[in-house]
């Protein structure tokens, strides 16, 4: 594997990795903006754990989620996958550092190295796949609601939080696909076969017993 390809694609993970721990706190998954006078206008603004509400003096007001199983499903499933995707990036980033041809973790095995890494691959890939589906999800939900004339609540827009995760989840599926595929390239390289590297050996063998031949005749003579 190109060391260079592993460190790109570490780097892609690690940066992926890094913006779900940033995705999953940020408070504006969804914002709507309630209009009136100067006074009155306020945002109000939810994500994974809270609903909050600001007004025109910058007084943030905001209230935790007070029941799991009161939630609607779409929201328990994207909590779910976005824990589960910060786990599987933890496990790609071990497993990617590990099998690092510059790195003495795993060893001088190149080939069990190689392997290690591309499972990191995987690990990265379905990283991408959680964080992806999660965001996707819930910007289905508020787009549904957004377009539907009957919905009598509030309508929500697509917050900063969904565009932190869908470049999470890009991020780490590149990474993942380039440390997969440079492995599967490594190993559909040919190796050397036995017989060209004996056959030098056997051509030199045959030279030094055609000259111990002329050597006897030559003696034979005398």
């Amino acid at each position: 594997m190109d060391p260079i390809v592993e460190v790109v694609a570490l780097l892609l993970g690690f940066l992926g990795w890094v913006l779900v721990g940033v995705a999953i706190p940020n408070r504006y998954w969804k914002t709507s903006t309630v209009d009136g006078n100067v006074i009155t206008t306020s945002t109000i603004y939810e994500n994974l754990w809270m609903s909050c509400a600001t007004d025109s003096t910058g007084v943030h007001n905001c209230r935790e989620f007070p029941s799991l199983l009161a939630l609607s499903g779409y929201i328990q499933a994207s909590r779910a996958l976005m824990i589960a995707s910060v786990v599987l990036g933890t496990f790609g980033l071990v497993a990617t550092l590990i099998g690092m041809q510059c790195s003495k973790a795993g060893g001088e095995n190149y080939v069990l190295k190689g392997r290690i890494a591309g499972i990191g691959g995987v690990f990265f890939i379905l990283q991408g796949l959680c964080t992806m589906i999660s965001v996707s999800w819930y910007a289905f939900n508020i787009t549904q609601d957004f377009f539907n004339p009957l919905f009598p609540g509030t309508k929500y827009e697509i917050g900063e939080g969904l565009y932190i995760g869908w470049c999470s989840g890009t991020l780490s599926i590149c990474g993942g696909v380039c440390l997969v595929f440079a492995c599967k390239s490594d190993t559909d390289e040919k190796p050397a076969y036995p017989y060209q590297v004996s056959r030098g050996t056997i051509y030199s063998a045959s030279t030094s017993r055609r000259g111990a031949h002329s050597t006897y005749d030559k003696n034979a003579y005398v």
